[in-house]
């Protein structure tokens, strides 16, 4: 997951949305001038789904509640974009670097390392690996110590995805992805993120579990349940995955959703800061339920 810098503090969620309170300052510190965005890092997530008789269930982790940036908040696994899987070739099955380079809206170069990064960082969170022996396999159980001590070197990044595939003699199942949509972290954030977001179908023989050092818990969950449970304050999330959620309800399995991955829209998500009347407004394109009013006071 993605990670942050602010110092531990108490979630401030509107149901269950979660943003930091020191939001309004750095608000109006770019409002005014006074803040210079930093560069957003690419990074990838994964929504992992499994079939239920009641509909796709979707894992996720809930981010411990000492992590200093959205400590309690509930994610999907995912991290930061390795550059060093950019350039090397590697094995892989499904459709090519530049196929996805047009998916993505990336060069080829830099979606090799994205897709990579989706694949890696499902492996390092939740010890899933979307990767086979050929073109049409996907490996069985990963739960082995020879299997934890490759996962412990890619999460050291003592062992980059690429070397890590050549070790095993895998090749990546770049077709067991699906990309869902794109969110870039707000411009007043001093540490930001171009995160892509895929969908993904657990394979058969394989299991999740909580193989990340920043979350205390994982479950498998209806995305419907999870949207319910955030609207009444019980879970919390940051915008992109309470969206991203809402919008896996309507598929009906894990195949539908994946199959429904080409049409969804990758336009980035970027919140916009602005003073209005003297009261900053912040608010998600295309997204009205995340809009915020920032008070002079300094409170939403």
């Amino acid at each position: 997951m993605p990670n942050g810098q602010h110092r531990p503090s108490s979630p401030q969620p509107a149901g269950g949305q979660w943003y930091p309170p020191e939001w309004p300052d750095r608000i109006r510190a770019l409002a005014d001038g006074e803040l210079t965005p930093v560069p957003p890092k690419r990074a990838a997530t994964v929504m992992l789904l499994r079939d239920t008789p009641a509909g796709p269930a979707v894992h996720m982790l809930r981010r411990r509640a000492s992590m200093a940036f959205a400590g309690g908040a509930y994610a999907y696994p995912g991290g930061g974009v390795d550059p060093r899987d950019e350039d090397r070739r590697i094995g892989w099955a499904g459709p090519g670097r530049d196929a996805w380079a047009a998916r993505l809206g990336t060069d080829a170069a830099t979606a090799q390392a994205i897709v990579c990064g989706a694949v890696r960082e499902t492996f390092e969170e939740a010890g899933v690996l979307l990767a086979g022996e050929t073109p049409d396999a996907v490996v069985g159980d990963t739960t082995g110590d020879d299997w934890e001590a490759d996962r412990e070197a890619l999460v050291a990044r003592e062992l980059s995805f690429a070397e890590f595939l050549d070790r095993r003699g895998l090749v990546l199942r770049s077709d067991l992805l699906g990309a869902w949509a794109r969110w870039i972290t707000p411009e007043f954030e001093p540490r930001r993120y171009d995160t892509w977001f895929f969908v993904a179908a657990l394979p058969e023989g394989q299991r999740t579990r909580n193989a990340s050092t920043e979350a205390d818990r994982t479950v498998w969950i209806r995305p419907a349940d999870a949207a319910a449970r955030y609207d009444g304050g019980e879970l919390l999330m940051m915008p992109p995955t309470i969206s991203t959620l809402r919008s896996l309800e309507p598929h009906a399995s894990a195949a539908a959703a994946l199959a429904a991955a080409a049409a969804q829209d990758l336009t980035p998500v970027l919140a916009r800061a602005a003073l209005v009347d003297g009261e900053l407004v912040l608010s998600w394109p295309g997204h009205d339920e995340f809009t915020k009013r920032v008070r002079p006071g300094g409170t939403a």
